[in-house]
């Protein structure tokens, strides 16, 4: 009979008010992460805002406002490990790490809304959107900025292998490509790849860049005329 006890119909509605906060919230976020095809994506998030809540809103009921905040503090641990499971390693690049955060974000917000602070859910998912959309433009602005350092620890450069015929076309279309995809390359050198064919390495001044958009200017240069092939790499350099 003690399940009775927590089927009272004031503190059902409780329950379900914190949860489907918990959902659309988590939705909001999940959207923007899916729209970008990131990791953990729509239900990712959803999932993690909602479990959250239950969470939260079971020690809640239970155990009151004490009990509350002794579970959300196993939740802020607890998602580490999720979000450790979309960090990933590519070639001296970290990468995930922004996701990983905003799954951090989505535990908050329904921990928020499991406790019944729904105001301060709603604000902390406006946070959690606000740095995903309106700070990007920026952070892209800052990675693609050259830094004034006689070296640089990260370097990142595209090479495309194109038919020595076709070398100063190919070079023209790689400079156009980075120059209007807003990465500009600070250096040049083109060295012989076999018989017929030569190698034009471009190092970009911008020490950072956004992976996404290098994948698509390299997609860009691969399919112009006389390219045989075309690819980015990050290195590592004293």
């Amino acid at each position: 009979m003690e399940a009775l006890k927590f089927m009272q119909l004031d503190s059902l509605l409780n329950t379900l008010l914190s949860l489907v906060t918990a959902f659309v919230l988590g939705t909001l976020i999940g959207l923007e992460r899916q729209y970008r095809q990131r990791t953990a994506g729509l239900r990712t998030n959803v999932l993690v805002a909602v479990g959250a809540a239950i969470f939260v809103d079971s020690a809640n009921t239970i155990a009151g406002a004490d009990g509350a905040v002794r579970v959300m503090a196993y939740v802020v641990s607890g998602i580490g490990f999720l979000g450790a499971g979309v960090i990933m390693r590519e070639e001296g690049n970290v990468r995930g790490l922004n996701t990983a955060a905003t799954l951090w974000g989505s535990a908050a917000v329904g921990a928020a809304a499991g406790a019944d602070l729904i105001v301060q859910a709603v604000m902390g998912t406006v946070m959690v959107l606000a740095a995903n959309t309106l700070l990007r433009p920026l952070v892209n602005a800052i990675n693609r900025k050259p830094l004034d350092v006689v070296s640089t620890e990260v370097t990142n450069a595209v090479f495309v292998v194109a038919e020595r015929l076709h070398q100063r076309l190919a070079l023209a279309m790689l400079q156009d490509v980075l120059e209007r995809g807003g990465y500009p390359p600070g250096d040049i050198d083109i060295k012989p790849f076999g018989d017929e064919e030569v190698v034009i390495e471009a190092t970009l001044a911008a020490q950072s860049v956004h992976g996404d958009e290098m994948d698509a200017l390299v997609q860009q240069l691969a399919v112009k005329p006389g390219v045989r092939q075309a690819f980015w790499s990050p290195s590592t350099r004293d």
